[in-house]
């Protein structure tokens, strides 16, 4: 049941009736018995003693009866503050469920501890805790990086590919290929340093947070779950909280802030930008392929309508004649479309914006450069208008005059049958002559018009090429965006697949993910004094970027582990992570989810700070009511976060998601009024957040600096909070259950596999200034 280090320090005894007497060491140097796979009766037995029969190795022969007594050592456990764990089970499960194909791809390296805690009505709780590592640290940063390698190598071939441009449009090439060739460069090596590290590790610690390499990798990351079994019930309850210490670039550093303050800085950036959607750079693709393939047929048609001239014949004439007016007015219907008038407007500003930058700057445009820009800067709708429009006019007269050549041919092709070889010559010649203006001008037309568009869409696809890479800042803003965006969304793929997991039978929640997207609440503990400022500016931006993804379910080829690993496909900006599921669990999903249907995400973050630089920022001096510090940040972000909270809850009325939650419209009342309270250190915010996100079943995540300590306060406290209210654990013994989790449970664990130590990083100074409720029992601190 548990190594001899769990055993000394439990102090659970296990007394067989051949050995009773012996003392613990005796116990430790004793023989092996046998082994018994009856744990789950001892776990759920009332009595304080119970018979196992053991088993001999060979698993055939019975090796005798042990008697087990759980006997509990107050010399050690003052008595208020009894400790009922149970035993440890370190890398291992008692549930089938939980060994399934799926939880085996996404959980690793479990660390479990188990508990009795007594109900209100005098019976027992068993309660089980789980902590996991998850491959999803190291997967899901690899393969982002992938995808922006591809698509930082997709960007620069595509405006390499738009050939000779105008000065200042180059110069936006120049500096686009500048930025991706280095993230480039800087993405493959990190790749590479990641690929090598996750041979043998699915886990960054706290004390790696700072390393390069693994910028992208989310610190400290684990499943936090607890199931919890009911007396006389055969099922468990499951209840997850996704840990992970706060997404932000601690490489880089916080002297200048965060991101959000950084990219705040470069407004003048994005202010020289012109912003264009993704459909918009898709629809500048689709023109600039359909010009590259009318403009040479339209031009292919006009030549072999000059060469028909020359034959005296109807039946050759008309179908090119139509088949020229036919490709013309589809080029005419591709110019007139709106988005080419206004980047083409767009454009001329934003060069002679441009070019008065760089006028007199080294390498500025030469005299007859200047001339062309100058000519062009005062463009305007009426210029567009008139290039298109003179494309359909020079048609016209090309369909005039062939109607015109036509029907004098059918006029006097009989009075001609007469007529001499040179005279018919010097006749069809005409025909010719009178076409061959016309078609010039259309050409020229066609040029003029298609030299123009162009433009436009090149101008279309470099600012929206820009937006990944200038308008965000120089290169390493844009880096640690994406870097923060990798650890925030490792977290949210492992919380989106046990949250899927844990509803797979739940038919009303399935619906609910594909009409109205899933809650993503994210609840930090972080300060706003000092470097903790800059990791919620970080956090604020990665949060808000997640809104972007969007989550598919597949079918996964086998029930192999690889396999069912979530991959991700996309570009940066429009994301689709796809969940494998084993091949039965896909077939008994809905039909609307095994179609393919993306399923959006709704991220929220509350933060709270609860420690002694949180009480210097919201310190006031003097009678004039200054702050030491400042808590705006705080504040702005919890005020935002819960009008998009209530904003989704509403898409959820009428639902059965929400048909058994009364008091879902109370507990959104609530939150508003501890929102604008501004308390200090009001984490009553925190508690109704997360009660409103468990009422409509979303994925719930917490953070502090590194997830160690301060996130241990509060998923402990969470924990014992959800079995008080949901499962009548006894109010009497609410402290007690509370200190035994914080004392020997999982977290204690995690501290353990971080710094080295059993002990939170808190002073006994330090937790004077926290909430009384996030502060550890004596002795597991210091």
């Amino acid at each position: 049941m548990t190594d001899s280090r769990d055993f000394q320090r439990q102090r659970t005894l296990l007394v067989g009736r051949h050995e009773k007497g012996l003392t613990d060491s005796d116990l430790l140097k004793s023989n092996f018995l046998g082994f018994t796979s009856n744990i789950r009766d001892l776990l759920r037995s009332k009595e304080p003693q119970i018979a196992l029969n053991l088993r001999a190795m060979d698993g055939g022969n019975e090796a005798g009866e042990v008697m087990v007594s759980r006997l509990q050592m107050e010399e050690e456990t003052p008595p208020d503050h009894k400790c009922l764990a149970l035993c440890d089970s370190l890398h291992t499960s008692i549930h089938d469920k939980e060994n399934s194909p799926m939880m085996r791809a996404v959980l690793c390296s479990q660390v479990c501890k188990v508990y009795r805690f007594q109900t209100a009505d005098q019976r027992w709780l068993l309660v089980r805790e789980q902590m996991s590592e998850t491959p999803l640290s190291f997967s899901i940063p690899k393969q982002l990086l992938s995808v922006l390698i591809h698509s930082h190598t997709s960007r620069v071939q595509e405006v390499m590919e738009l050939g000779e441009l105008p000065p200042q449009l180059d110069r936006i090439r120049h500096d686009i290929i500048s930025h991706c060739n280095h993230l480039i460069g800087c993405y493959q090596e990190t790749f590479a340093d990641l690929d090598l590290l996750s041979e043998s590790s699915s886990f960054k610690s706290s004390c790696s947070k700072s390393d390069r390499q693994l910028q992208f990798v989310p610190t400290n990351l684990h499943a936090q779950r607890m199931e919890v079994t009911e007396p006389d019930s055969t099922g468990g309850v499951w209840y997850e909280v996704i840990t992970f210490g706060a997404p932000a670039d601690h490489h880089k550093g916080f002297k200048h802030g965060g991101l959000k303050r950084l990219l705040s800085k470069h407004t003048h950036l994005r202010d020289s930008l012109v912003s264009y959607s993704q459909e918009e750079s898709s629809r500048a693709r689709q023109l600039l392929a359909s010009i590259a393939q009318l403009q040479p047929l339209v031009f292919g048609l006009a030549e072999e309508l000059l060469s028909v001239s020359l034959e005296q014949s109807t039946a050759r004439l008309q179908p090119v004649l139509d088949s020229l007016t036919q490709q013309t007015k589809q080029f005419v219907h591709a110019l007139k479309d709106e988005l080419v008038r206004s980047a083409l407007i767009a454009s001329h500003d934003h060069c002679n914006l441009i070019e008065n930058a760089h006028a007199n700057q080294e390498g500025a445009l030469t005299p007859g450069q200047q001339d062309f820009w100058r000519q062009e800067a005062d463009y305007n709708e009426e210029e567009w208008d008139r290039a298109w429009a003179n494309v359909g006019m020079s048609l016209n007269c090309i369909i005039a005059m062939g109607d015109r050549l036509l029907g004098k041919e059918e006029e006097t092709s009989s009075e001609n049958q007469e007529v001499s070889g040179d005279e018919n010559f010097q006749n069809t010649a005409s025909w010719q002559e009178q076409l061959l203006p016309l078609v010039v001008t259309l050409r020229d037309c066609v040029r003029e018009a298609v030299l123009k568009a162009r433009v436009a869409m090149t101008f279309v696809l470099l600012q929206a090429a820009a937006a990944g890479t200038v308008s965000e800042g120089t290169t390493h803003l844009v880096q640690r965006r994406q870097a923060v965006f990798s650890q925030a969304l490792s977290a949210l793929v492992c919380g989106f697949v046990l949250r899927l997991f844990a509803s797979l039978q739940d038919q009303d929640f399935l619906q609910q993910m594909i009409s109205a997207g899933l809650l993503v609440q994210f609840e930090a503990l972080l300060s706003t004094y000092g470097e903790e400022v800059g990791m919620l500016e970080d956090m604020e931006v990665s949060v808000s970027d997640l809104s972007r993804v969007m989550f598919t379910i597949i079918e996964a080829k086998s029930e192999e582990p690889e396999e069912l690993l979530p991959t991700l496909r996309g570009e940066w900006g429009s994301l689709v992570v796809e969940v494998l599921l084993p091949p039965e669990m896909f077939r008994s999903l809905p039909q609307d989810v095994r179609d393919g249907r993306l399923i959006r995400v709704h991220p929220v973050l509350f933060n709270i700070g609860i420690n002694q630089q949180q009480s210097l920022a919201e310190r006031v001096i003097g009678v004039c009511g200054l702050r030491f510090g400042d808590s705006s940040l705080q504040e702005r972000v919890n005020q935002q976060s819960c009008e998009r909270l209530r904003a989704y809850c509403n898409t959820l009325r009428d639902t059965p998601v929400t048909a058994g939650v009364q008091s879902l419209s109370n507990l959104l009342s609530s939150l508003d009024r501890s929102v604008e309270a501004k308390k200090r250190k009001n984490v009553e915010v925190l508690w109704i957040a997360a009660a409103v996100c468990r009422a409509v079943r979303g994925v719930r995540l917490t953070s502090c600096k590194s997830a160690k300590d301060r996130t241990a306060m509060s998923v402990t406290l969470e924990q014992c909070v959800l079995l008080r209210e949901k499962h009548t654990l006894c109010n009497t013994h609410f402290s007690t259950a509370l200190h035994c989790m914080r004392r020997d449970g999982c977290r204690m664990e995690n501290v353990q596999k971080n710094v080295g130590s059993r002990k939170f990083a808190f002073s006994g100074v330090q937790l004077l200034t926290f909430p009384k409720l996030y502060r550890p029992p004596e002795g597991s601190f210091g």
